[in-house]
């Protein structure tokens, strides 16, 4: 057995910091405050009910994972976060219509205790939102600082022993990564010069990784993922992950194209088509939102199912992504797939797949984990890009000389493995021919 990390203990409280305190962040802190209080079960959470099975099947060990590895306990969880409208998060939970009245009853004192902070904001970077409740200043680089005293005025007033930051704001226009990107030192002058290339989403995490705190970004925007802050999470020994929770229609593309490709059976064409009337929606109905929301969507498949390897299945796919703006849908999103595949002799075949999801009910449960998780990180000393949590991401984050993973399954093994590796435990490949021999 490989010999334990070592893991400081989760002692006293774990602030959760949320830029963007709308549907996806009021949906996971009630959610939070509903199970704590035992009125619901932590349902789409791994940390809180999935299990690690550690050893040989023969062993039967197979315990919760909050049990195998040391996770802040939900009780020591106390939130904050930023927003471009005042709306405690109460007023806003009841405004996202994601909760029953019911269940936002139980949980309405503890709501109405968190109002959001003024959020850093531009509508240039988000068209359909006009903001409110925003940040003044002359520069990026004062609204990054300005940022940075928020997050030590919250450890301050909440008794917050350590943080963690989620962004569940809107997602930005589409931006490639330029020269601005390339070093800590470049930004900090492009922030000072009010550089188009960089958006609001970039303060949050400049802020966050200069505080020492650990960042996940759960949209597509281009935020975290450039060299100049990668480099910086690495020399601050603060962990990073994203981008673009893993929620709907992409978790279904995860889960069935590795199911196609482990069979060898053929991919011709792959149309995806989205309702959706929240936040979200609105925000999508912009094409430069839209086109950034896009790249993500299409990247799984060509990854997943390595055209280059097997060109005669999936040398030719054609995938579409539509997403449609549809206000009496709300948060509860409808996710069509026309899926044309072919089998043997090249016979051609078709899948329909209607999920009928709840957005937000999805992803609160992956805040919930990647919080719990990259608090475990920083505490057992990893730093930078934290790979083995991709298994929540559209476009899951990795080291430059690498291609991302996107089976889901893959991607589950390599998470259950690292937290293997963290206590010591051998690491299970499947492999099993002890058991025959």
């Amino acid at each position: 057995m490989e010999k334990p990390r070592d893991i400081k203990a989760a002692k006293g409280k774990l602030g959760v910091l949320l830029p963007g305190m709308g549907a996806v962040a009021t949906t996971f802190m009630a959610g939070v405050e509903l199970v704590r209080k035992r009125e619901a079960n932590p349902v789409g959470s791994l940390t809180q009910m999935g299990t690690v099975r550690l050893g040989k099947r023969t062993e039967n060990r197979a315990p919760l994972i909050k049990d195998f590895v040391p996770l802040a306990a939900l009780d020591n969880l106390v939130f904050g976060g930023w927003d471009i409208f005042p709306d405690n998060a109460f007023e806003s939970a009841a405004h996202a219509g994601v909760l029953e009245p019911h269940d936002l009853a139980k949980v309405r004192k503890f709501l109405e205790g968190i109002s959001p902070m003024k959020a850093a904001f531009d509508q240039n970077y988000v068209k359909k939102l006009e903001g409110s409740y925003v940040k003044k200043g002359k520069t990026k680089f004062d609204l990054a600082e300005q940022i940075e005293d928020d997050i030590k005025q919250f450890r301050k007033k909440s008794g917050a022993d350590r943080l963690v930051m989620v962004w569940c704001g809107s997602t930005e226009i589409f931006l490639r990564p330029e020269d601005v990107h390339q070093s800590i030192k470049k930004l900090e002058e492009g922030m000072k010069k009010n550089d188009p290339a960089i958006p609001p989403s970039m303060l949050y995490a400049y802020a966050a990784i200069k505080s020492g705190v650990p960042y996940a970004n759960g949209a597509p925007n281009l935020n975290v993922d450039i060299p100049a802050l990668t480099q910086l999470a690495h020399d601050r020994h603060v962990p990073i992950a994203g981008k673009d929770f893993k929620t709907g229609q992409t978790l279904m593309k995860t889960i069935l194209a590795p199911g196609f490709k482990a069979r060898m059976i053929g991919l011709s064409g792959w149309f995806s088509t989205n309702i959706l009337g929240n936040r979200d929606g609105e925000v999508l109905d912009d094409p430069e939102s839209f086109k950034t929301k896009e790249e993500s969507k299409l990247g799984s498949l060509e990854y997943i199912l390595q055209p280059h390897l097997y060109p005669t299945l999936y040398g030719k796919i054609h995938h579409k992504v539509r997403i449609n703006y549809y206000p009496p849908r709300g948060d509860n999103k409808e996710g069509w797939d026309n899926i044309d595949i072919f089998g043997w002799l090249g016979y051609p075949m078709q899948i329909k797949v209607d999920f009928l999801c709840r957005d937000s009910i999805l992803a609160a449960p992956i805040v919930l984990d990647l919080t719990l998780f990259l608090d475990l990180a920083q505490r057992a000393g990893l730093r930078g890009i934290q790979e083995w949590l991709s298994f929540y991401f559209k476009s899951p984050m990795c080291a430059p000389e690498l291609y991302p993973e996107h089976d889901l399954f893959i991607q589950l093994m390599k998470l259950k493995n690292t937290l293997r590796w963290m206590r010591g435990e051998p690491l299970i490949t499947h492999l099993g021919t002890e058991y025959y021999d």
